[in-house]
Protein backbone atom coordinates (compact mmCIF):
# COMPACT_ATOMS: atom_id res chain seq x y z
CA UNK A 1 0.00 0.00 0.00
CA UNK A 2 1.23 3.44 -0.88
CA UNK A 3 -0.04 6.96 -0.50
CA UNK A 4 -1.36 8.64 -3.62
CA UNK A 5 0.30 11.85 -4.80
CA UNK A 6 -2.63 13.84 -3.35
CA UNK A 7 -2.34 12.04 -0.01
CA UNK A 8 1.42 12.70 0.12
CA UNK A 9 0.75 16.41 -0.45
CA UNK A 10 -1.87 16.44 2.31
CA UNK A 11 0.48 14.63 4.70
CA UNK A 12 3.21 17.20 3.98
CA UNK A 13 0.77 20.02 4.71
CA UNK A 14 -0.20 18.43 8.03
CA UNK A 15 3.49 17.99 8.97
CA UNK A 16 4.60 21.41 7.77
CA UNK A 17 5.08 23.31 11.04
CA UNK A 18 6.24 20.28 13.01
CA UNK A 19 8.74 18.05 11.23
CA UNK A 20 11.17 20.88 10.49
CA UNK A 21 10.92 22.51 13.92
CA UNK A 22 14.39 23.05 15.38
CA UNK A 23 13.79 20.82 18.41
CA UNK A 24 12.13 18.06 16.37
CA UNK A 25 15.14 18.04 14.03
CA UNK A 26 17.31 17.21 17.07
CA UNK A 27 15.68 13.77 16.97
CA UNK A 28 17.97 13.05 13.99
CA UNK A 29 20.92 12.89 16.40
CA UNK A 30 19.53 10.00 18.48
CA UNK A 31 19.33 6.34 17.48
CA UNK A 32 15.96 4.69 18.04
CA UNK A 33 16.41 1.10 16.84
CA UNK A 34 19.48 -0.37 15.15
CA UNK A 35 20.64 2.33 12.67
CA UNK A 36 17.38 4.26 12.54
CA UNK A 37 17.24 7.72 14.09
CA UNK A 38 14.35 8.71 16.32
CA UNK A 39 13.39 11.27 13.65
CA UNK A 40 13.32 8.70 10.82
CA UNK A 41 11.42 6.25 13.01
CA UNK A 42 8.83 8.89 13.89
CA UNK A 43 8.37 9.86 10.24
CA UNK A 44 7.84 6.23 9.26
CA UNK A 45 5.27 5.82 12.05
CA UNK A 46 3.56 9.00 10.86
CA UNK A 47 3.39 7.83 7.24
CA UNK A 48 2.05 4.39 8.17
CA UNK A 49 -0.53 5.73 10.64
CA UNK A 50 -1.70 8.30 8.08
CA UNK A 51 -1.91 5.63 5.37
CA UNK A 52 -3.93 3.34 7.64
CA UNK A 53 -6.25 6.21 8.57
CA UNK A 54 -6.98 6.70 4.87
CA UNK A 55 -7.54 3.00 4.12
CA UNK A 56 -9.53 1.80 7.13
CA UNK A 57 -13.33 2.15 7.06
CA UNK A 58 -13.53 4.49 10.08
CA UNK A 59 -13.11 8.24 10.29
CA UNK A 60 -10.05 9.61 12.06
CA UNK A 61 -8.78 13.04 13.00
CA UNK A 62 -5.85 12.92 10.58
CA UNK A 63 -4.11 16.10 11.72
CA UNK A 64 -3.96 14.73 15.27
CA UNK A 65 -2.64 11.40 14.02
CA UNK A 66 0.15 13.17 12.14
CA UNK A 67 1.11 15.52 14.97
CA UNK A 68 0.90 12.84 17.66
CA UNK A 69 2.87 10.35 15.57
CA UNK A 70 5.68 12.78 14.81
CA UNK A 71 5.95 13.70 18.49
CA UNK A 72 5.36 10.27 20.06
CA UNK A 73 9.11 9.74 20.69
CA UNK A 74 10.08 13.39 21.22
CA UNK A 75 12.18 12.57 24.31
CA UNK A 76 15.52 14.04 23.04
CA UNK A 77 18.11 11.80 24.68
CA UNK A 78 20.11 8.71 23.79
CA UNK A 79 18.33 5.93 25.64
CA UNK A 80 21.26 3.59 24.99
CA UNK A 81 23.48 5.64 27.33
CA UNK A 82 22.73 5.08 31.03
CA UNK A 83 21.92 8.25 32.94
CA UNK A 84 21.33 8.20 36.70
CA UNK A 85 18.86 11.11 36.32
CA UNK A 86 16.55 8.95 34.17
CA UNK A 87 14.53 5.94 35.21
CA UNK A 88 16.06 2.68 34.00
CA UNK A 89 13.38 1.23 31.78
CA UNK A 90 13.20 3.62 28.84
CA UNK A 91 10.27 1.77 27.25
CA UNK A 92 8.11 2.36 30.31
CA UNK A 93 8.98 6.02 30.88
CA UNK A 94 9.98 7.88 27.70
CA UNK A 95 6.40 8.69 26.71
CA UNK A 96 6.13 11.12 29.65
CA UNK A 97 9.33 12.91 28.64
CA UNK A 98 8.12 13.08 25.02
CA UNK A 99 4.81 14.53 26.24
CA UNK A 100 6.56 17.12 28.42
CA UNK A 101 8.79 18.20 25.51
CA UNK A 102 5.85 18.33 23.10
CA UNK A 103 3.82 20.47 25.53
CA UNK A 104 6.76 22.86 25.86
CA UNK A 105 7.03 23.48 22.10
CA UNK A 106 3.56 22.84 20.66
CA UNK A 107 -0.12 23.27 21.41
CA UNK A 108 -1.63 19.80 21.70
CA UNK A 109 -5.21 18.57 21.50
CA UNK A 110 -6.42 15.89 23.93
CA UNK A 111 -6.13 13.31 21.11
CA UNK A 112 -2.49 14.29 20.42
CA UNK A 113 -1.64 14.12 24.12
CA UNK A 114 -3.25 10.68 24.38
CA UNK A 115 -1.31 9.44 21.33
CA UNK A 116 2.00 10.48 22.90
CA UNK A 117 1.20 9.29 26.41
CA UNK A 118 -0.31 5.94 25.43
CA UNK A 119 1.75 4.83 22.42
CA UNK A 120 3.61 2.24 24.51
CA UNK A 121 0.43 0.33 25.39
CA UNK A 122 0.24 -2.51 26.36
CA UNK A 123 3.59 -2.03 28.17
CA UNK A 124 2.06 0.96 29.90
CA UNK A 125 -1.08 0.01 31.76
CA UNK A 126 -3.45 2.85 30.81
CA UNK A 127 -5.53 2.12 27.73
CA UNK A 128 -5.54 4.58 24.86
CA UNK A 129 -8.69 6.68 24.89
CA UNK A 130 -9.07 7.45 21.18
CA UNK A 131 -9.01 5.34 18.03
CA UNK A 132 -6.23 7.61 16.74
CA UNK A 133 -4.08 6.52 19.70
CA UNK A 134 -4.61 2.85 18.89
CA UNK A 135 -3.75 3.49 15.26
CA UNK A 136 -0.46 5.24 16.08
CA UNK A 137 0.34 2.53 18.65
CA UNK A 138 -0.16 -0.13 15.98
CA UNK A 139 1.94 1.80 13.43
CA UNK A 140 4.68 2.26 16.05
CA UNK A 141 4.83 -1.48 16.76
CA UNK A 142 4.99 -2.35 13.05
CA UNK A 143 7.70 0.23 12.30
CA UNK A 144 9.69 -0.74 15.41
CA UNK A 145 9.76 -4.37 14.28
CA UNK A 146 10.82 -3.31 10.77
CA UNK A 147 13.54 -1.04 12.22
CA UNK A 148 14.86 -3.75 14.52
CA UNK A 149 14.93 -6.40 11.82
CA UNK A 150 16.59 -4.03 9.35
CA UNK A 151 13.66 -3.72 6.93
CA UNK A 152 13.30 0.06 7.17
CA UNK A 153 14.32 1.67 3.90
CA UNK A 154 16.78 4.46 4.55
CA UNK A 155 18.23 6.92 2.10
CA UNK A 156 21.79 6.22 3.28
CA UNK A 157 21.49 2.41 3.04
CA UNK A 158 22.68 0.68 -0.12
Amino acid sequence: MKLTKKEEELLLRYMEAIHEHEEVLRMKTFIQHENTSTYDHSLEVTKLAFLLSRRLPWSFHEKSIVKGAILHDFYLYDWHVPDPKRKRLHGLHHHRTAHKNAMKHFRLTPIEEDIILKHMWPLTIKLPRYRESYLVTLADKIVSIKDTLGFTKRKDRK
